[in-house]
């Protein structure tokens, strides 16, 4: 497929007018529109045999100017369209998968919310299930076929949390962190959970957790009351990643900056921030990316079972969720639920009404995404060699096109 005329997100954080070809699910060539005839002309030349000759001209795709961007990867959402990572169901999955690529999302890492143990082990041996039948359906698809993201990870946001920061989190189902536990939800998942939240001030052994923990998966800060000392020693320990930034943790102040504060003094980790609108003010988002610096930002939606769907009432983690416009809160004390907008919609809010450039919010929600999920050399950025996810957008970021593996 030659995807032309269009003005590629480059590696460098860049548009640049040019052109893209895939072969099968793979990138096999970038240029601008001055190495165009070259490119081509290179490529013919270099096919294997007159069949693939014609398959590389056959399908040309002029994108009119459009802005083409790798496909967006979501590393903390719990849902869409009526259905729930912690469902447990691997038809949800699949409903959930078809959601996002409709919208942009080629890559996703759903997240888990505070249940019991049992559960969550249940859930978790649910996603790996579903994760080894995707690897097993024949490459050869159809047409007709929906698109799906690819399933990349798994984000545990609970159980090891603060019952003061608990948000829409199940507080009966809390506990301390735990080796013997965080292992059992490893083996459970096949290995798929990459991020494991723990609020370091609510177990005394949080360090040792942490730097015993690190080398197996990504430990976040999550749901936490931590102070800035308790953060920066977590950090310290090892842990590398802060679950939506500024939402249920301390505030940050000019005596007591908590857990941003320690985040912003840690240059190692990542923090993910929700930009619906709703969870942050603008002007907040804007202070982040100078503090931070942009290529440790990571936009999520934090999305719920209502994303997609209409106002009513829906349910998240096991509690009761009101929904009205683009504003879920828990119907038993108005707290903010996760959101009902898509990692599409945050990155055109974000560009749109709170000033982050459009080439800082593409890197944001999908190269930082695919750095900090370890996968970024084969997603995350339209280059030779990786994954032939791409969207093509309009001057309006009006999504036009998809393409998922090549198609």
């Amino acid at each position: 497929m030659i995807i032309d005329n269009v003005k590629v997100y480059t590696e460098s954080g860049e548009f640049v007018l040019g052109g893209i070809i895939t072969q099968g699910d793979t990138i096999t060539a970038v240029y601008t529109e001055k190495e165009k005839e070259v490119t081509l002309k290179k490529m013919n030349m270099t096919a294997d045999s007159s069949v693939q000759k014609e398959k590389l001209t056959e399908n040309v795709i002029d994108g009119k100017g459009a802005y083409a961007i790798p496909g967006l990867i979501d590393l903390h959402f719990h849902g869409c369209m009526g259905d729930d990572f912690c469902d447990g169901d691997k038809e949800a999955i699949r409903r959930i998968a078809e959601y996002e690529a409709s919208v942009g999302v080629t890559a996703i890492a759903p997240a888990t919310m505070t249940l019991p143990v049992e559960e969550l082990e249940s859930i978790l041996k649910t996603a790996a299930e579903y994760k080894k039948e995707c690897e097993n359906i024949n490459q050869i698809e159809t047409k007709n076929d929906k698109k799906r993201a690819d399933f990349v990870g798994i984000n545990m946001e609970g159980p090891f949390i603060s019952p003061i920061k608990k948000g829409a989190q199940d507080e009966r189902n809390i506990i301390p962190c735990n080796e013997e536990i965080a292992q059992r939800f490893l083996d459970a998942s096949d290995h798929l959970v990459k991020f494991l939240g723990i609020a370091p001030e609510e177990s005394a052994n949080a360090v040792s957790f942490i730097k015993n923990m690190k080398d197996k998966v990504n430990i976040s800060l999550a749901h936490t009351n931590a102070s800035y000392e308790t953060a920066k020693e977590a950090l310290e320990a090892g842990a590398n990643h802060v679950v939506h930034l500024f939402n249920a943790m301390t505030g940050f102040t000019h005596r007591e900056p908590g857990v941003v504060g320690a985040a912003s003094d840690n240059e190692h980790a990542m923090s993910e921030i929700i930009c619906d609108g709703v969870h942050i003010h603008p002007s907040m988002i804007r202070a982040a990316f100078k503090m931070m610096g942009a290529e440790r930002m990571i936009f999520i939606s934090d999305s719920m079972r209502a994303t997609g769907m209409p106002d009513g009432q829906y349910t998240l983690g096991g509690l009761d969720v009101k929904v009205t416009g683009n504003r879920a809160t828990l119907v038993s004390d108005g707290a903010l639920a996760g959101s009902v907008t898509n990692l599409a919609d945050c990155m055109r809010t974000a560009v749109t009404q709170m000033g982050i450039p459009l080439e800082t919010a593409v890197a944001c929600a999908t190269k930082n995404p695919a750095i900090s999920l370890g996968i970024y050399e084969e997603r995350g950025s339209i280059s030779i060699g990786k994954k032939a996810d791409i969207l093509l957008l309009d001057q309006n970021l009006t999504l036009k096109k998809v393409i998922k593996s090549g198609r």
